[in-house]
């Protein structure tokens, strides 16, 4: 069966699996931690890869962020939204509309 005929997301697996468990344990995590901390170094590409999954994440721009030290600016934090899945305006067979 189709993920949207049984009303359950896809199976997630890899880099995407590991970004996603992120999300739901932790309930929003910024990109430089991803990439920097957890060795993600594609991480907006498994964020990606899971919208086109049909999962709701949310992404929120940051002006300013303190990380290891330094100020970084227009950072990427990545939550989970609601419903999880499917994201509203996804259709399993066409991905986004």
């Amino acid at each position: 069966m189709t993920p949207s005929r049984d009303h359950r997301p896809p199976a997630v697996t890899g880099q995407c699996a590991e970004v996603l468990e992120l999300l739901r344990s932790e309930g929003s995590v910024l990109s430089f931690r991803l990439t920097a901390e957890l060795a993600i170094p594609e991480a907006a590409a498994r964020v990606y890869d899971l919208r086109a999954q049909g999962f709701n994440v949310v992404t929120t721009l940051l002006p300013a962020v303190e990380f290891r030290g330094r100020i970084r600016r227009n950072v990427a934090l990545y939550s989970l939204g609601v419903p999880l899945w499917p994201a509203p305006g996804f259709q399993a067979e066409g991905g986004l509309e």
